[in-house]
């Protein structure tokens, strides 16, 4: 090997290794033409692409809200209109007890579920799969103690544990993902457990193994990587279901009171009356927000577990 071969090797080339791409530059090859390849056969999924456009529509709605309608929109003191009006001109889709326009509030309060679902969706998942993975490769006494506390999660009502969590701790959004993100991962760690030990009876690991690779470098380095697709798409399944059930505790009066959100207006409903009184105007807007988002998320979920995992036969 020359000076200037050796001189001339590029940060993504190792030295000697002739004209073509670094391991790195492969890497990134790869990883482009699998965003390709998905991208290529998710857009085959017509179901799929309607969720990702409704998904994208209420992101944009939730993003824009403090240009479109402004944080004023809350305010009590401040409302624009006679409580309980009807739809108008004015109001599109009327005002809520206290003279608030219903339409800026259900625009403001997709920020607050939106960040609440995903948030207690992520958490939920990352529990999940950390608990999946370890009792997958260590497997022994840990795995089955750890297995029997997730059987005893799945067997308990996950809405009565969210419910319990919400009432001892204090009123707030961290309470709320924090709830649901620790009653709702036993059904994710089963499946990256089953994921994990399919893929540590793979020859490779014994030879990661064999060559010297510990614990840390098998589960971050073989085994993450192959589960990440089933997390992906289990994460898209999972928001929806936080989504539903912020909405839930929302209106069982356990949400942030401050703040306004989709379950909390349904809740503002319920105590005006409006179910009684026949105010539809003041149900029905958050009601189909958070039955758009969930299935928009549902939708999607399925296109990628299809893409991800053909074998499921997912229509399309």
């Amino acid at each position: 090997m020359t000076a200037d071969t050796a001189t001339t090797a590029g940060p993504d080339q190792a030295p000697g290794s002739g004209p073509g791409p670094g391991p790195r530059a492969l890497a990134r090859q790869r990883r482009r033409a699998s965003v390709v390849r998905f991208w290529r056969q998710y857009r085959t999924h017509r179901a799929g692409l309607v969720g990702l456009a409704a998904l994208l529509l209420c992101a944009l709605v939730a993003l824009t809200a403090p240009l479109t309608v402004g944080a004023d929109v809350q305010s009590v003191t401040d409302a624009p209109g006679r409580p309980l009006e009807s739809p108008s001109a004015h109001f599109p889709l009327g005002t809520d007890q206290f003279g608030r326009n219903l339409l800026g509030l259900v625009i403001w309060g997709s920020r607050v579920s939106l960040l609440v679902g995903l948030l207690a969706a992520v958490l939920s998942v990352a529990i999940g799969t950390v608990i999946g993975i370890t009792a997958g490769h260590f497997r022994g006494w840990y795995a089955t103690v750890i297995m029997r506390v997730t059987d005893w999660f799945l067997v308990m009502p996950t809405l009565v544990l969210a419910i319990a969590l919400a009432t001892v701790m204090s009123r707030s959004l961290s309470t709320i993902v924090l709830a649901i993100g620790v009653t709702t991962w036993p059904i994710t760690a089963r499946l990256v457990r089953a994921q994990t030990l399919a893929v540590e009876s793979r020859p490779y690991i014994e030879r990661a193994k064999a060559l010297g690779g510990g614990h840390w470098h098998v589960m971050s380095r073989h085994v993450l990587p192959n589960v990440m697709p089933l997390v992906l798409a289990q994460t898209t399944l999972i928001i929806s279901s936080a989504i539903l059930a912020e909405a839930t505790l929302a209106f069982l009066g356990l949400g942030d009171p401050t703040v306004v959100s989709w379950g909390g207006l349904l809740q503002d409903a319920r105590e005006a009356g409006a179910v009684s009184s026949g105010d539809w105007w003041y149900l029905v807007p958050p009601g189909i927000a958070i039955a758009v988002v969930a299935l928009a998320f549902t939708l999607c979920g399925r296109a990628v577990e299809a893409v991800l995992n053909p074998r499921l036969g997912v229509s399309r």
